[in-house]
């Protein structure tokens, strides 16, 4: 795979160098030039690694991880999901180097004076790509639920409650481990209030995913009890007509076994007794249901 050299850009004090979608052997010529640490390379190259924080004498070594699927291709891995970018970085410097292009990384046109400066701008943007993701989550739950409750719940499709579910536990997992990993980080007095407001901003995405996840939970838990008291509802149904009807089939099934010596085959009314003494029955079954309020 050959690397695109997605950006050098050379600041008042410092220079940005962003490699897309390197080949190994590029990187080896990066740790060679930049004195770069050969395992921390091939972490930069793993496609499904985690976020990281590891300092080196003479640079810093950072990995995090940015939302960039989408809810609707029901991906349910931490790959799926997300795509990581390791950042090389010092005060003279800093390297990102990312497998999938990014956005935020193409179009900044704001002057920064120290590397950290940048850095925390990056964090911010990263951050900001759960946002969207957790509104649609939401959104997808208050849709289920308005289904579930005021509609017909069969056209809720159990597959998607999965997805939801697992889709937002293993981003909520995603976020906790940024969170871990940003709480490593040490910045200059002057850029520790607007690491904190990252931080912050963490901690309420987690817990409005921590949220969502408990909604998910719920809903799957009422489609169950939803599905099964209209299991229920037909083996009550069932059971009633079993109940009136069980009774009446013994009346008429003694009365079809047409033997010699039965009496009540001869009589004139016979028939229309038979049919009475079964509509009483049904009676009498009726009004027990309607006093044991089972109808």
């Amino acid at each position: 795979m050959q690397y695109n050299m997605q950006n050098i850009k050379e600041f008042t004090t410092f220079a940005w160098i962003d490699f897309c979608q390197p080949d190994r052997a590029t990187l080896d010529k990066i740790a060679e030039q930049y004195n770069l640490d050969i395992f921390q390379i091939i972490d930069s190259l793993e496609h499904g690694h985690l976020p990281k924080f590891e300092k080196q004498p003479n640079y810093n070594f950072l990995i995090l991880r940015a939302f960039t699927s989408t809810i609707e291709h029901g991906a349910t891995t931490i790959n799926d999901l997300s795509n990581k970018i390791a950042f090389f970085y010092n005060d003279d410097k800093i390297i990102s180097v990312h497998r999938s292009p990014f956005a935020f990384l193409e179009r900044i046109d704001i002057e920064f004076s120290k590397t950290e400066d940048l850095l925390i701008y990056l964090i911010h943007k990263m951050v900001g790509s759960y946002q969207s993701p957790l509104n649609e989550l939401d959104k997808k739950i208050e849709e289920f639920e308005k289904t579930i409750f005021l509609k017909d719940y069969s056209k809720v499709s159990l597959e998607d409650l999965y997805f939801l579910k697992t889709q937002t536990r293993i981003t909520k997992k995603l976020l906790q481990l940024f969170q871990n990993v940003t709480n490593q980080i040490e910045v200059s007095e002057s850029n520790k209030t607007a690491l904190q407001d990252i931080k912050d901003t963490l901690l309420n995405l987690i817990l409005n995913y921590d949220e969502v996840l408990e909604n998910a939970n719920n809903l799957l838990n009422s489609y169950h009890s939803v599905n099964s008291q209209k299991s229920n509802d037909v083996m009550k149904l069932l059971t009633i007509f079993s109940a009136f009807f069980l009774p009446l089939t013994f009346v008429a099934g003694i009365y079809g076994m047409n033997f010699e010596n039965m009496p009540e085959l001869r009589w004139q009314f016979g028939y229309f007794m038979t049919l009475s003494i079964m509509a009483i029955i049904a009676i009498i079954i009726y009004f027990w249901f309607k006093r044991k309020k089972i109808i």
